[in-house]
């Protein structure tokens, strides 16, 4: 039998020695340049970190709009399917209520149907009486036709019923998918830019936050003077809104200002971009789609020399933003995440076209 003999141990020398050196110092490189990071990301200058925070949110809201429709044909699905489903009850009861009927028929036919009707008329006191009665009986023998007739009418409809609200929940079914896929998407995107804006200091997120969007310190000015006297500032161009609905949808935009951003939300308290121009024109009585593709399709469609206050703006190629323009060049609009509700240039971001509303 062959002796198990133990592996002789190699001893590190020559290259093998240099080899483990190289990759112990190359670890020890490696983790002083991770500690403190968790990363090897290069540091971005503020204005990077801009560039990248805008790109996120623009992201974000293209998303956030998706979400906005989803959410709305979903609402339409489940009002649809509570509809089909509502009918099918009423019909169901009425179902039930000519099945009963056929039954008590049924059962007068089984207690008297077992006698030849010459052998019941022979039996008859009264033969008068009973030719009557089986005239009578045929006519109902013609309703219980016409009953069984009804009930079958009311199975097919019931069952066009339940596929219809099969179709209407399959639909319902996929949106609420589509919503927990835009909102992980949203999520993520806002997640992201708040991780790059963490980097930043406390005077440098500031001026970032302040910049291009009239400033926080015009947009409490403007604000209080809003509130003040219960419509625009002076100056804000609203004489010239071209109806009054449109004058009303400012007016309410401007006792908005400061309101924060909050994806999804139309108000009162909160809005994204979409929301706010929706709940602008609700308080004013007009009801506008929930999303910024299909707001720019509500009204009328106009150039930008043609603005006037009230008119809603659009900007980028996928219309994935919306404003109010309140004249002067300016539109209140809720930005993103890390501003409020505010007067802003429409130059700020690529125009993309404009929609008169009422």
């Amino acid at each position: 039998m062959a002796a198990h003999r133990k592996p002789r141990q190699r001893s590190l020398g020559g290259n093998t020695a240099r080899t483990a050196a190289t990759i112990a110092l190359a670890g020890a490189a490696t983790a002083t340049g991770f500690e403190g990071t968790g990363h090897a990301e290069p540091q971005l200058s503020p204005a990077q970190v801009k560039a990248k925070v805008d790109q996120l949110y623009e992201e974000a809201e293209v998303a956030t709009e998706k979400y906005n429709g989803a959410k709305e044909k979903a609402g339409k699905a489940e009002q649809r399917l509570d509809t089909l489903r509502d009918e099918a009850a009423r019909k169901t009861d009425r179902l039930n209520t000519a099945r009963d009927a056929l039954g008590s028929i049924a059962t007068a036919q089984y207690r008297s149907g077992g006698l030849d009707p010459a052998v019941q008329l022979a039996l008859s006191d009264d033969p008068e009486q009973y030719l009557d009665g089986a005239a009578f009986a045929e006519r109902a023998g013609s309703r219980q036709a016409s009953a069984v007739g009804r009930v079958r009418k009311q199975l097919r409809e019931i069952e066009q019923l339940r596929g219809a609200a099969h179709v209407e929940l399959a639909a319902l079914k996929s949106r609420q998918a589509e919503l927990k896929r835009h909102k992980k998407t949203i999520t993520g995107k806002l997640g992201e830019a708040r991780q790059l804006l963490s980097r930043l200091t406390d005077e440098q997120r500031a001026q970032l936050a302040g910049g291009g969007g009239g400033g926080t310190a015009a947009d409490r000015a403007s604000r209080s003077s809003a509130r003040d006297v219960g419509a625009p500032p002076s100056g804000s161009g609203s004489a010239t809104a071209p109806n009054s609905r449109a004058a009303a949808a400012v007016s309410y935009a401007y006792q908005k200002l400061g309101s924060p951003y909050v994806w999804g939300a139309t108000g009162p308290d909160a809005f994204d971009c979409s929301g706010l121009a929706l709940a602008a024109y609700r308080a004013a009585g007009i009801s506008l789609p929930r999303t910024t593709y299909a707001q720019i399709n509500a009204g009328r469609r106009i150039s930008r020399s043609e603005l006037r206050p009230g008119d809603l703006v659009f900007f980028y190629s996928g219309i994935s933003h919306v404003g109010i323009y309140v004249g002067d060049g300016q539109m209140i609009h809720a930005p993103n995440p890390s501003a409020p509700v505010r007067l802003a240039p429409i130059d700020q971001m690529p125009f993309a076209g404009a929609a008169r509303v009422g």
